[in-house]
């Protein structure tokens, strides 16, 4: 029986910016995610490209309301909710979900960024929103996993500019942080699962290896931070949460054509194009 988040956990967090919660996911659950994800037809003809700067691209596919499906099982059981709202300090709502797509030889890169970098763009007044990384399948230094820079969420929001497709943060600022602050590789097993504030500078490497890594990422803000105007993700929606069984209860559910899940498509995600293009 896994739990949310205790105490030391949600300080850690607080602390480092980040925190990973090994085991979050049972094996039965994660492995229901992983066939459901791999054999849906919807979310492979939703994904699409976001050019590195580097020569690869990344695949994903995102959405903005969890649904019914299996994968808002995971985004709005009470295990994920109840540790999102402790790390956050109240009632919170689903930001929006995404399955980064990694495939073997050709997963390009993240470049380094923070999460607040670009929803600052939506609106969103304070860094009050979180992100949960699910590992789908094994995340190695080699297959590009999460790579982030404890303690750099107290860093504040850095100025970010288009690289390739994707926002950057300012490079020079960068290399002064990594100076003196040090650089961790996230490495974790399926049903692991990473929480980083929205200010934690991240990325990850183009994925060299003969092995896929695929992840889920969970969205989260703050109820009382609602965004003051509208944008290509939701403001304030009250989150339904369900118990932690309903996800093997879904099990390997396929979506119905269209389904459930409110796919955001990619000329819709501004994120990134809402930002300068650096020279």
């Amino acid at each position: 029986m896994t739990h949310p988040l205790n105490d030391r956990q949600v300080e850690e967090y607080h602390r480092e910016g980040y925190v990973i919660a090994r085991g979050f996911f049972d094996g039965e659950e994660i492995d229901l995610l992983r066939r459901a994800a791999k054999e849906d037809r919807a979310l492979d003809e939703h994904s699409f490209g976001r050019a590195d700067g580097e020569g690869g691209t990344v695949r994903l596919s995102l959405w903005n309301h969890p649904g019914d499906g299996i994968y808002g099982m995971f985004a709005r059981c009470e295990r994920m909710v109840r540790s999102v709202e402790k790390i956050l300090g109240g009632e919170a709502y689903h930001y929006h979900s995404k399955m980064i797509m990694k495939d073997a030889r050709v997963g390009g890169a993240w470049t380094w960024h923070q999460d607040y970098g670009y929803w600052y763009q939506n609106g969103v007044l304070f860094p009050l929103l979180t992100s949960v990384s699910i590992a789908v399948d094994p995340s190695t230094q080699e297959n590009g996993c999460l790579q982030v820079i404890p303690r750099s969420h107290e860093l504040g929001r850095i100025d970010h500019l288009l690289s390739g497709d994707q926002a950057g943060a300012d490079m020079e600022r960068v290399t002064a942080v990594l100076e003196r602050l040090p650089l961790v590789y996230c490495e974790m097993e399926p049903g692991d699962a990473v929480f980083f504030h929205a200010n934690t500078l991240h990325r990850s490497d183009m994925n060299r290896s003969d092995n896929p890594r695929w992840s889920m990422i969970c969205c989260y803000n703050a109820a009382r931070n609602d965004p003051y105007k509208d944008s290509h993700h939701p403001r304030y929606t009250p989150l339904s949460v369900v118990p932690d069984g309903r996800i093997k209860d879904v099990g390997v559910r396929r979506f119905a054509e269209g389904g459930d899940v409110a796919w955001l498509a990619d000329e819709k995600d501004r994120s990134a194009s809402s930002l300068k293009k650096g020279l």
